[in-house]
């Protein structure tokens, strides 16, 4: 079974997260990035631009409908846009999120009536009712604009499929805002499906990601809130109160937005992903040099913290972190890192033709000799989608018994386990900054020498 699945990856599509236009969902948990509508609005594409005209004036006749005294319609609108699972977005684990209840939607609604200028002229970035509405936050914003959206983004999901060659069928959407009814109906489309309940996946835009909304509280709250105005007793100045004095003084809510809108060149999308800087990378080879073999001090903690922290971003993006991996073997506790192998390289293609490593795990050591324990456990790790073909992350070379039961393992069994040293680890790092060559080069040559030991 793969460890952290995800869509890609389940149905063998090699391509890493890098290389493609949309953000892999994963089937257990959400993606911990959120949808910005902020970056459409700033978006050079008029297609984008379109999309957040279209997202505001969706959301703007809620407050159309209830000045008609057509509250429940308005209320029941806003309680279906509140949740979006299909996109699996935030925080959650378990792909699952839950909508706001009729009296958060009133409250919602309400600004339409008691702030004069979202009556007269509406919203135009419908992320400002954070600053007056406790409970609203950056994943009910993305929430929000992913149900809006939730037509274009089915198109943008069959495109993408179609271009990766990811299967889909035929599902019922609920949800689907119709821009000339101005309501949610259901429709039927074809998406590409979680395998464990059956549910449908809607890709989103990577352009569109953000970890937090350009528009956010804190952000307001740290940089433009008059504090003193509100409270000059600190532990009086909550975020209720905050919110309170937002809704009788627009002009420092209007004062924000605007100020956002003139920096907008600085607001980015985030990458699923970030490399550590050349510096950390430095900085963490210099501690783990400095460690000494064992338990002693919790060396083997701060070890395996040091080269997880530092793994993933020398490999990146030829291999994409998958996760910490904790285990048990006879009684001792093991860490491993896991990542996907996306087989855009030579290498890895043949690492997942002869060893079948949809994964490829990484099993850190801190020990001064590898034994025939430590070898013995990762080869029994080594089955189904891990394929046969395992790294052993430690400070020394093996001993030549060691490598000799490697070599022995590759001949009776076909299984490959290489072995990256503190010398390695400071090539990789060497590499990471000079960008003259790749990191994954290292494991690539370890493999090179450990096949020329093997028997043909």
């Amino acid at each position: 079974m793969l460890i952290n699945p995800r869509l890609t990856d389940h149905h063998g599509i090699s391509a890493s997260q890098a290389d493609l236009a949309f953000a892999i969902p994963f089937f257990n948990e959400d993606i911990p990035l959120y949808l910005d509508p902020f970056l459409l609005w700033k978006s050079p594409s008029q297609q984008d631009q379109a999309l957040h005209t279209s997202l505001i004036n969706a959301f703007n006749n809620l407050g159309y409908l209830a000045g008609k005294g057509k509250d429940d319609e308005a209320i029941q609108t806003l309680i279906a846009a509140s949740e979006c699972d299909e996109v699996g977005l935030g925080s959650s684990a378990a792909r699952k999120g839950k909508r706001i209840g009729a009296k958060k939607a009133e409250e919602v609604l309400r600004l339409f009536q008691s702030v004069p200028q979202y009556q007269s002229r509406g919203f135009r970035h419908f992320e400002e009712i954070q600053f007056y509405v406790d409970g609203i936050s950056k994943d009910r914003i993305s929430d929000i604009a992913c149900s809006f959206l939730k037509s274009f983004l089915i198109d943008f999901t069959a495109e993408q499929c179609e271009a990766n060659g990811i299967p889909t069928q035929y599902c019922n959407i609920k949800h689907v805002y119709d821009y000339r009814k101005q309501a949610f109906s259901s429709e039927t489309a074809k998406l590409p499906v979680n395998p464990q309940t059956s549910t449908p996946l809607i890709l989103v835009p990577k352009r569109w990601l953000r970890f937090t909304p350009w528009l956010n509280y804190d952000d307001y709250f740290k940089n433009h809130c008059p504090q003193d105005d509100i409270s000059r007793i600190p532990e009086e100045l909550t975020r209720v109160s905050v919110l309170n004095y937002n809704r009788h003084h627009y002009d420092v809510v209007d004062h924000y937005v605007a100020e956002k809108e003139r920096t907008f060149e600085d607001c980015k999308n985030d990458p699923l992903f970030s490399q550590i800087p050349v510096l950390s990378a430095k900085r963490k080879l210099a501690s783990i040099k400095k460690l000494g073999t064992g338990k002693d001090d919790n060396a083997d903690i701060a070890y395996e913290k040091a080269i997880g922290e530092l793994f993933p971003s020398l490999l990146y993006p030829h291999l994409d972190f998958a996760a910490v991996q904790s285990r048990t073997d006879s009684g001792v506790s093991i860490r491993d890192l896991i990542f996907y192998n996306n087989r855009n390289d030579e290498f890895l293609k043949e690492v997942y033709d002869d060893y079948g490593s949809r994964q490829i795990v990484f099993e850190m050591k801190n020990v001064k000799d590898v034994s025939r324990d430590h070898v013995n456990q990762l080869n029994r790790y080594m089955t189904d989608s891990l394929g046969k073909f395992g790294v052993l992350v430690t400070r020394n070379p093996l001993s030549k018994a060691r490598m000799q039961s490697t070599v022995d393992l590759w001949s009776g069994q076909r299984r490959c386990i290489i072995t990256l040293t503190d010398a390695d680890v400071e090539q990789m790092v060497e590499l990471f900054e000079s960008k003259q060559r790749r990191p994954l080069d290292v494991l690539k040559k370890k493999y090179v020498e450990y096949r020329r030991l093997c028997p043909s």
